[in-house]
């Protein structure tokens, strides 16, 4: 941590923009820059990118831009200005990428559940479009199996969390040493131990449904953006990039 570098001085001018933009002056730009299920009308491709730039609420950006300066800095001037781009971004759209895939696996077994119990394709888009539907398929399905789809169809992932996890992995695996404390656990712990365990509860939280950490979080993307992180990082480290200006 320390002063404010060139390309994360950027990165966070930009996401207040698009975030004053859309929470301030009113503009509804979620439904074209949100990451959309690739099913939704509103869904498009540059959504992979545009999400990045859109958050939830002042506490979310507040977060995300605080862990991309304390996690993102001592990166940057280690690698240099186009490197960091470079891995923030591709963390990021690799994010978005494994967080989709995720989805995609989870739609479709609940779609053909219900397809197997005789429901018609224009039944299904019903229920995805007005989250309403005929409650005698309740002995066949789960609610909870209903409303899984409907959320996964309707509700846009935003944040640049998936790129932070990988500046996260980065910071672990270059400064392993580093202490670092949870707000709610103010112990310093090292950062080799401190970002697997983060990691790992995010994992938990998107195998079982059980947030940790609160709803409303992609732990998905969170993985996919530590996932492709270390496997940047694993591949940098073997052979041996150096500083890119």
């Amino acid at each position: 941590m320390g002063r404010l570098t060139e390309a994360i001085k950027h990165l966070i001018i930009l996401n207040v923009i698009f975030f004053a933009a859309s929470s301030m002056l009113g503009l509804n730009l979620g439904n074209w820059l949100a990451l959309y299920f690739p099913k939704n009308d509103h869904f498009g491709a540059w959504q992979i990118v545009s999400h990045m730039f859109m958050h939830g609420g002042f506490m979310h950006i507040l977060f995300n831009m605080y862990a991309l300066w304390a996690f993102g800095s001592p990166l940057e001037q280690m690698w240099g200005r186009n490197k960091f781009i470079f891995f923030y971004f591709s963390a990021g759209i690799g994010a978005g990428l494994i967080y989709t895939a995720v989805n995609y696996f989870q739609f479709n077994g609940i779609y053909e559940d219900l397809i197997s119990i005789g429901l018609q394709p224009a039944e299904i888009q019903s229920l995805l479009e007005t989250g309403r539907y005929n409650s005698g398929i309740l002995n066949q399905i789960s609610e909870s199996r209903l409303a899984e789809i409907y959320q996964i169809y309707n509700t846009p992932a935003v944040g640049a969390s998936g790129a932070i996890y990988g500046v996260l992995v980065a910071f672990g695996m270059s400064f392993p040493n580093a202490k670092l404390a949870l707000i709610f656990l103010p112990v310093p712990i090292s950062a080799k131990y401190f970002i697997p365990v983060l990691i790992g509860l995010d994992l938990f939280s998107g195998v079982t449904g059980f947030s940790i950490f609160g709803g409303g979080i992609a732990h998905f993307a969170h993985v996919g953006g530590a996932i492709i992180g270390f496997i940047m990082m694993k591949y940098w480290q073997k052979n041996q990039f150096q500083r890119w200006n």
